[in-house]
Parts: structure tokens; C-alpha cells; sequence
């Protein structure tokens, strides 16, 4: 199978697993649960629940996936959300519609963020509550990826950045919690699904680590390049916000710099995981090529 076509495998995986294990948007409250399927169903790339099958599946257990991978994307649309309402980023734009508070209201924009939080980790701890080791890994590692020290604690750096001189350290703490956190948990989520030994979780979270700090770099870049049309949601808010990123530092040149070395670093990862390991190498390199 080729890489595009297996790709599409998966993210239509992703999607059923999503639509499997939320709420329908009639289940009572219905403007609640219509709002977290509002935003869960705009689409996006699904890279992480993406990573957790396929990581699965390197290791041969990837029909055992679905309920992980959609408890990662839950986590990750209630961060989008969040990010969006206008005590952050203030954005009216995501994934090509209108952000969950513009299509909605703002209280309900915060009450499904907070719910698809909490329902990531009720999924989990009741999906694999038969394998009581593995649902106490799965929680432990989302809830490290996703609290104060990585995704939220990048977050709140990512505030206090904006509009003073920012450093490449500062940079790359929030970009290690905000987005590299989470797509390390995803690989490693797969990895202990399919039952990876602890040098190959290891891995796994290294290779998660650059890859997501290579995704985010080009992230940065695409801002500063891309139309909005482009990026589903609005282009050059980092610059107007004056926020930390890659480009401010070390400027485009420099930018796109670091996200080869952090791609290269991540190939190297991959390179030493076991099986066909074809897709994920693929996807490593794809997502680089996106600024290019």
C-alpha cells in the first residue's frame, strides 16, 4: 500500500473511532454535545490518533487502537478550543469554519473543551479497564503530556512570551509542551498498546519529541507564508500577537533550518524501531515538506 493511500486508511479510522466513541450531539445536553462534535468533526490532518495506530499496529496490535487514538484527538480539540476563545488566542477561524465559541457562545465553547477533556480519560480508563497495567500507563502518560509541566504549561509560557524579546529557550519550551508533547504521547500510547518494550517506548517518545518540534517549526513558518485559506484558520496572527516562535528568533532562513535538523533527528529515530516502519518514515518527511 502506498503512503497516501494508507495514510487515508487511517485518518478514516480515526474518523469511525471518533464517531464510535463521543456522545452523539442529541445525547442530552444536545448544545453541549454538538459543540464538541461541531469542532471534533471540522476535519484536520488527525496526525496524533494517526501515530497512535500506526505505532500500534508496528507492533501488531493496531484493531486494539481506535479507543486511544480518538481519546488523544478529544485532548487535543479541547486544547484547539481553548486556544481559540478570546481570553487567548482570539481567533475566529479553525480548520476552514468558524471557531466552536463563533458557531456557538463562548460558555459553551468552554464547557466542550472541558468535556472532551474529561472524556478522554473516562474512555480510556473504561476502554481498557480489562488490561488494568496498560489503562494506569495510558492515563498516566496522556495526563503528564497534557497538564501543567508540557501542553498547558506551554501554553501559559506561549502567553507570557508574547510581546517581549522572545529566546530560542523560551521557544522551544513551548513548543516542546504544545505540540511535541502530545505527539510523543501518541507514538507512545500505540507503542504500549501493542505491547513495545520500554528501550522501543523510549524511542518512540524521542522520535515523537522531534517530530513534533519539527511539525510546529513548520507551523511557524506557514504563518508567515501561508494565506489563511491555506491554513483553515487566520494567517500571520503570530506575528500581529508578537508571539515566540521560530521565525521571530531565528527568522525564516533559520526556521526552516531547525525543522530539517529536527526531521533528520526524527528519520534517525525511526531508523531504529523494528518491522516495516515505511509509513512512519514517509510521514516524517511529508510533513517537513509541508513549507516548503
Amino acid at each position: 500500500m502506498d503512503f497516501p493511500t494508507q495514510l487515508q486508511h487511517y485518518r478514516a479510522e480515526a474518523e469511525a473511532a471518533l464517531d464510535r466513541f463521543v456522545p452523539a450531539g442529541r445525547t442530552r445536553p444536545a448544545r453541549l454535545h454538538s459543540a464538541m462534535r461541531y469542532s471534533l468533526e471540522a476535519g484536520g490532518k488527525r496526525i496524533r490518533p494517526i501515530l497512535v495506530l500506526a505505532a500500534a499496529e508496528l507492533f501488531g496490535r493496531r484493531s486494539d487502537a481506535a479507543a486511544a487514538a480518538a481519546a488523544i484527538e478529544c485532548v487535543h480539540t479541547y486544547s484547539l478550543i481553548h486556544d481559540d476563545l478570546p481570553a487567548l488566542d482570539n481567533d475566529d477561524l479553525r480548520r476552514g469554519r468558524p471557531t466552536c465559541h463563533k458557531a456557538f457562545d463562548e460558555p459553551t465553547a468552554i464547557l466542550a473543551g472541558d468535556a472532551l477533556l474529561t472524556h478522554a480519560f473516562a474512555l480510556l480508563a473504561t476502554h481498557y479497564a480489562d488490561r488494568p497495567t496498560l489503562a494506569v500507563a495510558l492515563v498516566r502518560g496522556l495526563g503528564q503530556a497534557a497538564g501543567s509541566t508540557e501542553l498547558i504549561g506551554g501554553q501559559m509560557e506561549d502567553i507570557e512570551a508574547e510581546r517581549i524579546p522572545a529566546t530560542r529557550d523560551q521557544v522551544e519550551f513551548i513548543h516542546n509542551g504544545k505540540t511535541a508533547a502530545m505527539i510523543a504521547v501518541s507514538l507512545a500510547c500505540g507503542g504500549l498498546i501493542g505491547g513495545a518494550s520500554p528501550a522501543e517506548l523510549e524511542t518512540l517518545r524521542r522520535l515523537g519529541r522531534e517530530l513534533g518540534l519539527a511539525f510546529q517549526v513548520i507551523d511557524d513558518v506557514l504563518d508567515a507564508t501561508a494565506t489563511s485559506a491555506e491554513l483553515g484558520k487566520t494567517a500571520g496572527k503570530d506575528a500581529t500577537a508578537q508571539k515566540a516562535t521560530m521565525v521571530r528568533v531565528l527568522g525564516l532562513d533559520g526556521a526552516r533550518e531547525r525543522a530539517r535538523a529536527h526531521t533528520a533527528s526524527a528519520l534517525a529515530e525511526v531508523s531504529k524501531l523494528p518491522g516495516d516502519t515505511a509509513f512512519l518514515r514517509a510521514l516524517v518527511e511529508s510533513l517537513l515538506h509541508r513549507g516548503n
